[in-house]
């Protein structure tokens, strides 16, 4: 997810040809979805709607209907929100005439909000186990605990007592057959103390100063950043979390004249305008950017997830089921339509074989380093800087013919071909082996991670045997 974040140069990039093919196709217009589907059959009246405005929506409706809001989700299939209810009597009918009224899709489920909230407090409490995850999935109206392949033995009896503990019909679970690691390694690539990560958003710092916000484990990794593997440092972090209630990094660059504009570079001479930071909504469909592995895409599955990494407990991520590897670490997390979604954190799997991933909330981010997303130079870009028309960008940086990048006008990945970017990855992945090894602290330092950096290097699909499990995405 390249940002050309990086002053006066540009950071390699490395997308792999077909996977970003696929991915860029999705970006293209599409056509409306039809307007008569609806749960569970019978007529529907749920409006069809954008995965943003559902997000406004389901945030009304939780204070509409109070206690008897059990959460929501986002069908992408049909566009409507999908709302839970419980306990639907008396005064709450009228509640739930007037939330069907404002365009919500009303089904009633077992299991309430606090009931959830409350279970997945025990599960902290008994099951913080390596290896292990869990979010609360409003599609089943239950928590989806997933255990990776560490988990065995005694510990896999522990969690299996604690979610039988839970009650029937309150938890699944779900095997792994990889390993939770971050993915530490890099949209456009960052450099330091030997690890390798991906840059997620450009920001502008609260004291004014341009920045970006990356992994918290990619901060704690290493004080300075460079835009090169071995080159000279142009970052230095300010903030990091991790582990703990977070996993993000704030990273101010050096030079205060440094311009960073706020898009995502997707390879191929394209970029996506990001315009605003945006809550993630349970089957919103997300787009991923990073070095290694470049452009993919996938749903949001869960939210306010909860990980425990080998190098300890994270909390209020975002689970999808975006492929990640080594080196993505950090990097972009958005939407078709502009919106800064996460920061790629770690997960399981990698872009071959699929698995599980989570993110970093932008918003919280943003809110816990007071940082701000867009205009940290963006507004000075010139067009010496790469951007030109035909991208649908002029000199300024500023967006013709898409600056609004609605669902269905994006013109992103409209000349992305098999192998774009791939050959723009040489700095980025192709000795990227053995910085990315020393970079995990974990079982995985050497089984996945010097490998599967590799893959940056043209594209091309070297490393990625042998990579499994929860990774962290540095």
């Amino acid at each position: 997810m390249s940002h050309k974040r990086i002053p006066k140069r540009k950071a390699a990039i490395a997308v792999g040809g077909v996977a970003a093919l696929g991915a860029a196709a999705l970006l293209l217009p599409q056509a409306n979805a039809s307007q008569d589907g609806g749960a569970r059959g019978g007529a529907s009246t749920a409006r069809t709607l954008k995965a943003d405005d559902a997000d406004d929506l389901a945030a009304r409706l939780s204070k509409l209907l109070g206690d008897a809001f059990a959460g929501s989700y986002y069908d992408s299939a049909n566009r409507q929100l999908v709302v839970n209810v419980t306990d639907v009597s008396g005064d709450d009918n009228n509640v739930i005439v007037q939330a069907k009224k404002a365009g919500a899709e009303v089904r009633e489920v077992d299991n309430s909000t606090a009931e959830l909230q409350a279970a997945a407090r025990t599960l902290r409490t008994k099951a913080t186990i390596p290896g292990t995850a869990w979010a609360v999935d409003p599609r089943t109206n239950k928590i989806l605990v997933t255990a990776d392949s560490t988990v065995t033995g005694t510990r896999w009896d522990r969690l299996e007592s604690t979610v039988d503990g839970l009650g029937s019909g309150m938890a699944t679970v779900k095997k792994s057959a990889g390993t939770f690691r971050t993915f530490v390694s890099g949209g456009d690539a960052i450099f330091g103390g030997g690890a390798r990560c991906s840059l997620g958003f450009n920001v502008t710092a609260g004291d004014g100063s341009p920045a970006f916000l990356t992994a918290g484990h990619c901060g704690v990794a290493a004080q300075q950043w460079s835009d090169a593997q071995n080159g000279a440092p142009i970052a230095t972090v300010d903030q990091a979390t991790f582990p703990g209630n977070g996993d993000f990094a704030l990273v101010k660059y050096d030079d205060p004249n440094t311009q960073a504009p706020s898009d995502v570079n997707v390879g191929g001479g394209q970029s996506v305008q990001i315009l605003q930071a945006t809550e993630a909504t349970v089957g919103q469909q997300v787009f991923r950017m990073g070095s290694t592995t470049g452009l993919h895409d996938g749903q949001v599955l869960g939210l306010d997830a909860t990980v425990n990494y080998p190098e300890g407990t994270v909390t209020g991520l975002i689970q999808t089921d975006v492929c990640a590897e080594p080196g993505d670490s950090g990097g972009s997390l958005f939407t078709q339509d502009g919106g800064a979604v996460g920061l790629t954190s770690g997960g399981s799997g990698d872009c071959t074989s699929g698995g599980e991933t989570f993110f970093q909330p932008v918003t919280t981010a943003l809110a816990a380093t007071g940082a701000t997303l867009g205009d940290a130079g963006a507004g000075g870009q010139q067009a010496g800087d790469g951007q030109q028309a035909g991208d649908g960008q002029q000199a300024g940086g500023d967006q013709q013919a898409g600056n609004d990048q609605q669902a269905g006008g994006d013109r992103i990945g409209g000349g992305q071909e098999a192998g774009a970017g791939a050959g723009d990855g040489s700095d980025a992945g192709s000795a990227d082996g053995s910085g990315a090894a020393d970079d995990q602290s974990g079982a995985d330092a050497t089984n996945g991670r010097a490998s599967g950096t590799g893959h940056g290097s043209g594209g091309g699909n070297a490393g990625r045997s042998g990579r499994s499990g929860l990774t962290d995405t540095h």
